[in-house]
């Protein structure tokens, strides 16, 4: 059986929390949804996994600038498009074979299946907006069978 374990991480606004890092230890690579705000974040989580990221609108300098505002990977078969802001989604996912579609901006976890598609969206792992949870996800892939589950973290 073939199995890929992704870290699915948004919204870090600067902020890369030890509790995400520890919550993303043992995954094959790490998903950044965009909001990153600092390039070190970036190189913070490259210590844990490859990374792919996005652009998210809170994004600006030399170095965001070599980010793409979407993505498309294909992971054990299946194919995940990455984007920020799902209002920027400009393509029907279904009819172009995506499986998954991994964002990020409102801030809000949420794991929802449509049309066959599965919609993530891991929340914030950065500072805290509102009452709105501290949050990571991750994305399993298990003989071409994508399946999420969100982990809300304990900080301080």
């Amino acid at each position: 059986m073939e199995k890929h374990r992704i870290g699915l991480i948004s919204d870090t606004h600067g902020l890369l929390r030890p509790e995400a890092r520890f919550a993303l230890s043992g995954v094959i690579c790490i998903i950044h949804a965009g909001d990153i705000c600092n390039a070190g974040v970036l190189e913070q989580l490259e210590e844990i996994a490859p990374v792919i990221a996005v652009r998210g609108n809170n994004d600006r300098g030399d170095w965001a600038q070599r980010l793409q505002e979407k993505e498309v990977l294909e992971v054990g078969g299946v194919k995940v498009m990455v984007v920020h802001d799902l209002q920027d989604l400009d393509i029907d996912p279904a009819v172009e074979g995506i499986k998954v579609v991994v964002s990020g901006h409102s801030h809000r976890p949420v794991v929802k299946k449509e049309r066959g598609v599965l919609f993530v969206n891991s929340g914030s792992a950065g500072p805290r907006r509102f009452r709105l949870p501290i949050s990571v996800g991750f994305l399993e892939i298990s003989d071409g069978v994508p399946k999420a589950e969100l982990e809300m973290l304990e900080v301080d």
